[in-house]
């Protein structure tokens, strides 16, 4: 599971611990699910040999490549690429580029009132490393604007009476304190599109109280020289959210203090008013200006999503989309000290090789099935949801079936399969009738559906789901709940086992959980596959509205 690029960090609440009251062979289990099938497919995938299945590894590709041939065993029709022999073959083949740091300079420098001052990338600033200019340098006038959020469901504009063309905003990170978790998430993450809509051509965050309690900047730093990734488009060019924001970068106090030198208004008078609730601090023209530099190298990789359909009937022309990501971290660098034989592989195996085991025994038991669905169901492992939802963002704008047939969406992503769960949790229930569809195909299994446990981890934007949610798609992104001893699990896997090297086979793994999981979600696809009527956002939610608002709306 990846977290989006921008969203606020949030402090994650408690997790009150309970034992299960109830055992797995107390709950009903269809027998065409295999808890052996499932423990098979999740040993294989998270094997040492696959080397933690990273973008464009040999791993991923052995792993890809045995998805395929699952599809095909199963009758299903090919859905990726159109091959030279006019076929369309299991694979959607994605060129990536992969953008890291070179040797040179990279940094920061202030000029304001009392001079000008200068920063180290890595140490009191951090510069992003540009995909599409290798050697960056710009300068430029600086503006604050707030948190920097332009939005008109909301009635929120930060930039009002503010000139930022051609200048670089200074902006806060997250949110105001008391808005909606989720649509928070997604404006935070989307700060650099508003940014460039009026004509900014640089992005700066600075921290809140808040922000800088979950995410202090020597925590930050540990990410300073990561590459990053882009899925690479028809003109040859890395993909950009917003090309036209040349620069992006964060800063620490220290030099966050500068860049508001000779301003109105002190750090310490901005973040106390960001503390309170509803608080939005108003934006003002600064007296500094910002040069910002970095030097950056890329290299081309190449990774494919596996894509299957199962043609449907009567409805055949709209299609739900069930997916999960098959990649994960690979194998750590050494660090000095390391033992010889110290365990770097990145297994993954609850993430997500447990997802994608689940797509595979619901393909199967829904290809066996004597009578077909009513709607087409395409079957999409992605790649790449490590590096930022870059996959799952590919198929949603490069769909190998036409985009305005896709009525839903249920992505898997790391259900934590170590207890007997009693309740799923849909993220993203609440913005449309998935929510009523999940809570009555799941029932006959004695499973309830459950509120979001974690809110303030705007879980609802951090998986592949959201790229079709952005696409105008109903989708909801299903895991295991928290009842019967799930919080206890769930808390402690995030803790302890999450992105880690012990995320493996060695885990107290509970298959006839992993076989209940397919089960639901076979239920969830039948039912968004067979109702009378498809997935519809609720009126007046504000990603119906944004992304959907012509699309017939459900009463809620």
């Amino acid at each position: 599971m990846y977290e989006e690029a921008g969203a606020p960090p949030a402090d994650k609440p408690a997790a009150k611990v309970e034992a299960p009251t109830l055992a797995e062979a107390d709950m009903p289990l269809d027998p065409r699910f295999s808890a052996e099938r499932i423990r098979s497919d999740i040993a294989f995938f998270a094997d040492d040999l696959l080397e933690g299945r990273d973008v464009g590894s040999r791993g991923h590709e052995i792993a890809a490549r045995y998805v395929a041939q699952r599809f095909a065993s199963l009758g299903l029709t090919p859905m990726g690429d159109i091959g030279p022999d006019g076929k369309r073959g299991w694979l959607q083949r994605i060129t990536f580029q992969k953008t890291s740091y070179a040797d040179g300079p990279a940094g920061m420098e202030i000029t304001g009132p009392k001079g000008k001052v200068s920063f180290e990338h890595g140490k009191q600033v951090m510069v992003s490393a540009s995909a599409n200019e290798p050697k960056l340098d710009i300068a430029a006038p600086l503006v604050f604007v707030g948190y920097g959020i332009d939005n008109d469901l909301l009635g929120i504009n930060d930039y009002k009476g503010l000139d930022v063309k051609g200048k670089i905003v200074v902006v806060l990170r997250g949110y105001p304190a008391g808005m909606a978790s989720e649509e928070g998430a997604h404006l935070s993450a989307t700060k650099a599109q508003m940014a460039q809509a009026h004509g900014a051509i640089g992005v700066i965050t600075l921290n809140t109280n808040a922000s800088a309690r979950v995410r202090p900047w020597e925590k930050a730093l540990q990410y300073a020289f990561y590459p990053s990734y882009a899925w690479v488009g028809e003109d040859g060019k890395a993909n950009e959210a917003a090309p036209g924001i040349r620069v992006a970068g964060a800063v620490s106090d220290e030099a966050a203090v500068a860049l508001l030198a000779g301003a109105p208004r002190t750090l310490a008078q901005i973040r106390a008013e960001a503390d309170k609730v509803g608080g939005r601090p108003k934006g003002f023209a600064l007296k500094t200006s910002l040069r910002a530099f970095s030097t950056s190298k890329s290299e081309r990789v190449t990774s494919p999503n596996i894509v299957a359909m199962l043609p449907g009937g009567d409805l055949k022309d709209q299609t739900v989309v069930l997916s999960g990501h098959l990649d994960h971290l690979g194998i750590a660098a050494p660090k000095p000290g390391d033992a010889p034989d110290k365990d770097r592989i990145y297994n993954g195996a609850m993430d997500n090789a447990a997802g994608s085991a689940t797509t595979l025994e619901v393909a199967r038991v829904l290809s066996e099935d004597k009578k077909g669905p009513r709607r087409s169901v395409v079957f999409l492992i992605s790649t790449a949801e490590e590096k930022g939802l870059l996959g799952a963002d590919y198929y949603a704008n490069h769909p190998t079936v036409p985009a305005a047939s896709i009525v839903g969406n249920v992505d898997l992503d790391m259900p934590v399969l170590l207890y007997p769960f009693t309740d799923v949790v849909a993220y993203g229930a609440d913005h449309s009738t998935l929510g009523p569809i999940v809570a009555a195909a799941v029932k006959p299994m004695q499973v309830s559906l459950s509120p979001d446990p974690i809110p303030a981890e705007t879980i609802f934007v951090r998986s592949d789901h959201y790229r079709f949610v952005r696409k105008g798609v109903p989708a909801v992104f299903l895991a295991t709940g928290y009842a019967n001893g799930g919080a206890a699990a769930n808390e402690a896997f995030l803790a302890k086992t999450y992105h880690q090297p012990n995320d493996d086979m060695n885990q107290a793994w509970d298959w006839r959980a992993g076989a209940r999981f397919a089960e639901a979600n076979y239920r969830i696809t039948r039912a968004m596959a067979d109702g009378d009527t498809p997935p519809q956002w609720f009126k007046g939610d504000f990603f119906g509205d944004t992304y959907a608002a012509g699309a017939v709306k459900a009463a809620k």
